[in-house]
């Protein structure tokens, strides 16, 4: 049999290789993310933004990407933001500058399973689009967790897999081109609500469901 240690050095080699994957495919969909993703997200990234900035505060932007939400956020929200990708951060740094967001902080290149943050050092964590595309979205949601402070928010937007009917057959279809992606539109619920139920401190708040077509949902988690 393989031993423990074994065990969780192969699970580190899949997922550095995944980790790499998504860089190239990102690296890849960089030059035109905006064009092809701007309007589809759009009503997603306004709906996190406001409810940001109705909560303020020193805010984590993971998978902070080209920064399409950024111009949406009030001086009341300081953001960090992060992203696997220097080339979509370097359009981000661009958008940043060219607009003159003073609430931007900083935009760095990290991994979202092993967030280079002190313990509770953030007030929001906001991750749009993100957990779906990721190899190990319950470590990513385990660190989000745990920079976050008692008392403050984890937010997410997703696409969760419709159980049957026309966009289930669509979502099948558009599967065979995720590993291109770098994004799975299968995601199942599951994978937050299991989440959600091996974490005593962490309470669901709202989960809605957004326009166009009630593709998107917005998550809303409370660090108790």
């Amino acid at each position: 049999a393989m031993s423990g240690p074994a065990r969780i050095s192969e699970q580190d080699a899949k997922a550095a290789v995944d980790v790499s994957h998504a860089e190239k495919a990102y690296a890849r969909w960089a030059p035109i993310y905006d064009a092809v993703f701007t309007h589809i997200m759009r009503p997603g990234r306004k709906a996190i933004a406001e409810a940001a900035n109705a909560h303020g505060g020193k805010t984590l932007n993971v998978g902070a990407g080209t920064g399409l939400e950024l111009p949406m956020f009030t001086n009341a929200v300081q953001i960090t933001g992060i992203d696997l990708s220097e080339p979509m951060l370097k359009i981000a740094r661009k958008r940043v500058a060219g607009l003159g967001l003073t609430n931007v902080d900083e935009l760095k290149v990290m991994d979202a399973h092993h967030l280079d943050f002190a313990d509770a050092s953030f007030d929001l964590v906001l991750a749009p689009y993100f957990v779906t595309i990721v190899p190990d979205p319950q470590t990513c949601m385990d660190e989000m967790a745990r920079v976050v402070r008692p008392g403050g928010e984890i937010m997410l937007v997703n696409h969760v897999a419709t159980e049957r009917g026309p966009i289930a057959w669509a979502e099948a279809l558009l599967a065979k081109a995720g590993p291109g992606l770098g994004w799975d539109p299968r995601f199942p619920w599951s994978v937050i609500g299991d989440w959600i139920k091996t974490r005593p401190d962490i309470a669901l708040l709202e989960r809605r469901i957004l326009p166009p077509l009630g593709l998107f949902s917005l998550v809303r988690l409370a660090r108790k």
